[in-house]
């Protein structure tokens, strides 16, 4: 990691503290961000986990940086999913007595992953179908586990309401775009604002709850905004298709490697594809750091001369950033050091110029003396 700009790490060797420019760091055996070459600790701040809510007080004092690899992240559940779509205005009404092939023509259906308290995966598949006689109203169908459709029993409704089908009516209005939503129960989604169902299913081997019933898992399916086309579902006479989807479950997993960025947060990366903050690095600046005292191995110390350490996140009180994967190039100034190699070297001629004469003048007495 290199510094650009203003700024020093902040390293700890015991309890000494001392600022360095070279970052090129690792970890060793307990997991703790180090200099290699000297053992010296990283210092920074951890993140806090608190009522499930990562927290990061980088106004704390500074501590050693910790990266457990090989840790273990829990399983997270499937809370909240963006879906949206194009549905093709063009795609032909079920009619009466339709063949299998017929409905499966008329149909536009989606499947995605979604997770379980446990980390299990299940399928999510989403159906659309026009309603017959009736212009720009589509119905949905959704299903958690559709091979397992009767055990999961799906249900889905408007907002935080738990419904009492797994169906769905889906309103556009003339261009197109998202005019409302119904549920099986007759509850209606506001006119404006983002349409929000909530979906539901029974949890494939979960005990039953207090009173004898299946463990159901709730989660949002998130349809976009009214009147918008941006991430939202749409009728337009194009082929159906996908346009985004996101969902927030994972399964259990292992980290499995870090990252730094230029603000110096530390992210790891788990096995199950989850991103977690794990921490962030602090810099140092000085009044005077041409006044810091050499330490040795590209170290300095505090002095009367430098000041008191001023230590924050990068970018702050004219801190500079960080770059990661890169390490700081030498700062010797090449053309002075070329100019002061010459003076030296004609110092060195001037000097054997001298011994040379020297010696000529002694040979010439001696020759005389003879």
């Amino acid at each position: 990691v290199a510094v650009q700009g203003n700024g020093f790490f902040v390293m700890k060797s015991g309890e000494k503290t001392y600022f360095t420019r070279a970052g090129n760091f690792g970890l060793d055996n307990e997991g703790t961000l180090v200099n290699p070459a000297n053992g010296m600790r990283v210092q920074g701040w951890q993140t806090e986990e608190i009522d499930g809510v990562l927290l990061l007080n980088t106004s704390g004092q500074t501590e050693d940086l910790v990266i457990p690899v090989g840790s273990k992240i829990s399983a997270k559940a499937t809370t909240n999913v963006d879906y949206a779509c194009n549905l093709d205005k063009r795609l032909p009404e079920i009619p009466e007595g339709a063949s299998a092939a017929d409905i499966r023509q008329s149909t536009w259906e989606t499947e995605f992953k979604v997770y379980d308290d446990f980390g299990e995966e299940h399928t999510l598949n989403i159906s659309f179908t026009r309603v017959p006689g009736t212009q720009n109203q589509w119905q949905a169908t959704a299903l958690v586990d559709p091979q397992n459709a009767d055990a999961t029993a799906t249900r889905i409704g408007v907002g935080t309401t738990d419904g009492t089908e797994n169906t769905f009516i889906v309103n556009f209005d003339n261009l197109g775009k998202l005019a409302g939503v119904q549920d099986s129960a007759g509850n209606a989604s506001a006119v404006t604002g983002n349409v929000v169902l909530q979906a539901s299913y029974n949890v494939p081997g979960a005990n039953p709850g207090a009173d004898g019933e299946p463990t159901r898992q709730t989660f949002n399916i998130n349809l976009g905004q009214i009147g918008s086309v941006t991430n939202t579902i749409t009728q337009f006479a194009e082929k159906s298709s996908t346009k985004a989807y996101e969902q927030d479950g994972y399964t259990m997993g292992y980290l499995e490697n870090f990252k730094i960025d230029q603000s110096g947060m530390i992210t790891g990366v788990y096995s199950n594809g989850a991103n977690r903050l794990l921490g962030q690095i602090a810099l140092a600046s000085f009044a005077n750091q041409g006044g810091l005292e050499k330490a040795g191995e590209n170290t300095y110390v505090q002095s009367n001369n430098s000041g008191y350490a001023n230590i924050s996140a990068s970018g702050v009180a004219g801190k500079g950033k960080l770059i990661a994967g890169a390490l700081e190039m030498s700062n010797v100034d090449l053309t002075e050091q070329f100019t002061d190699l010459i003076v030296t070297q004609r110092g060195f001629q001037a000097s054997s110029k001298t011994i040379q004469t020297s010696d000529t003048m002694l040979d010439t007495v001696l020759n005389l003396k003879r």
